[in-house]
């Protein structure tokens, strides 16, 4: 069930917000740290500022995929981009942030789970193409 503001709070005829307008944001984070490349872009960058060029010899991606999750990156705010010449540097944007959150991500996964040997809802999900 949604939650959403009485009407009469929104007087400019907006509509009101809901639980799932609240959660977007963090959806939108967790979809881009649930992509495997993204989150190894992510955890090389933690060694330091690197161009398109290293990321793509790190990663052995082509270097428009990898320009791709960075966008997403970009637009998540989990990297910084400059301009270094003709190349574009990036970096974590919000490093000891970030850093918490994958040590949190890593310490759950750490835990007691045992596979259930059925493929998960999320696995289900991702299989049929959910965004």
């Amino acid at each position: 069930m949604a939650i959403t503001s009485p009407a009469a709070d929104h007087q400019d005829g907006a509509r009101p917000r809901t639980d799932a307008d609240l959660g977007a944001p963090a959806a939108a984070l967790f979809r881009a740290l649930g992509e495997p490349a993204r989150l190894a872009l992510l955890r090389h960058l933690f060694t330091g500022e690197h161009s398109v060029r290293d990321l793509t010899a790190h990663l052995g991606l082509a270097q428009s995929t990898v320009s791709a999750h960075l966008a997403c990156l970009r637009d998540c705010g989990l990297v910084t981009v400059r301009p270094r010449g003709r190349a574009s540097i990036y970096a974590v944007a919000a490093p000891g942030r970030l850093a918490t959150l994958l040590a949190a991500a890593d310490a759950l996964l750490a835990g007691d789970h045992e596979p259930s040997g059925t493929p998960s809802a999320c696995a289900s999900l991702a299989a049929a193409g959910a965004p």
